[in-house]
């Protein structure tokens, strides 16, 4: 890559109409999840809406690969499969969804205030008030448990165990929580403008700090060794590969601009990072040698992206925006 390229020339533009809450493909369909409660299905000619929260907003979204599950101010929990078929999963009366998690298997999580809700692929579902509401959920890439973000630190859950969730403590309101492909490395970020990490082995803390803004979009790469957040002015990207991960450690920086990083997402198969910005543009960037290549974006624009989202090959890119522009970028064989 070289940083005069462009691939501008391989974007087909699709005019979601509303703020793209999340993306993600189905088969090989781009789908966004909207605000206004529709999810949009872009095939090869032909666009298709689907009521999926009638005359509701869309909070919180996420995909296994074979169906896009949202969450409402409905309260209620929506399956829409390949299909465009949706099926109500829960309903949360006089409440909002805040946090959803899938894994691959099917199951499924999600929070209402300060209730979390835990399906296992049986179609059992358990529950757990936390400590304070729930922000973020993930399940863990081992084993049926569930990581928990809220207020003063997060919790570990095993759904089906009758002990007691372990408590990572740290003061401060926790939002997203992501963790690492291999199971060791939980992070969360914070209403601070800073990430808190905590070695699952022995519970040793990490602080990652120095952002400008929030960090409210994460990605690791498909090695697991690094860990991309938006926040600031570049991709900050956290090294993982060792043991103690990024502790006494400096990140690196990819993309920097003057506008800051609203959302990022990793190739599935290469250390190449797709970057959007708060101005709406969208580069994307080989992390081993900071190359770019430019894929969309206007001068003095104020469009955030919002969502980003690879299929599983790593050659098609759906995007969205915050004031509802949308595309996919088609990567040349």
């Amino acid at each position: 890559m070289s940083e005069t390229a462009s691939l501008s020339q391989h974007v087909t533009s699709i005019a979601a109409g509303e703020q793209v809450v999340a993306t993600c493909f189905l088969g090989r369909t781009p789908v966004f999840a909207l605000a206004d409660g529709t999810i949009l299905f872009a095939g090869i000619g032909e666009e298709t809406r689907i009521a999926a929260h009638p005359d509701a907003a869309i909070l919180v979204a996420a995909s296994d690969g074979k169906r896009l599950v949202t969450g409402g101010d409905d309260g209620r929990v929506v399956a829409t499969d390949s299909g465009g078929v949706t099926t109500a999963l829960a309903a949360e009366k006089g409440k909002w969804i805040d946090a959803l998690a899938l894994r691959a298997d099917g199951a499924l999580a999600w929070s209402a205030g300060k209730t979390v809700f835990a399906r296992d692929t049986k179609g059992e579902t358990k529950k757990l008030d936390a400590p304070s509401s729930v922000r973020g959920l993930a399940f863990l890439p081992k084993g049926y448990r569930l990581a928990i973000a809220h207020y003063n630190g997060a919790s570990l859950w095993f759904p089906n165990a009758a002990a007691k969730p372990e408590f990572l403590e740290w003061k401060g309101a926790h939002l997203d929580i992501t963790a690492s492909p291999d199971g060791k490395f939980l992070v969360t970020s914070m209403q601070e403008n800073m990430l808190h990490g905590w070695r699952l082995s022995d519970g040793k803390h990490m602080r990652m700090s120095g952002y400008p803004a929030k960090t409210r979009s994460f990605s690791w790469s498909h090695d697991g060794n690094w860990l991309a957040t938006s926040g600031a002015d570049a991709c900050v990207v956290w090294p993982f590969e060792t043991k103690d991960g990024p502790m006494g450690r400096g990140p690196r920086e990819c993309g920097v601009r003057s506008r800051r990083v609203s959302c990022v997402a990793f190739h599935p198969l290469q250390l190449v990072l797709a970057i959007g910005y708060e101005d709406g543009w969208l580069l994307l960037v080989r992390l081993k040698d900071g190359a770019e290549i430019f894929v969309r974006g206007e001068r003095e624009a104020n469009d955030a992206v919002t969502a980003l989202q690879w299929d599983g090959q790593g050659t098609r890119l759906a995007f969205g925006t915050r004031e509802g522009a949308a595309g996919i970028l088609d990567l040349p064989a």
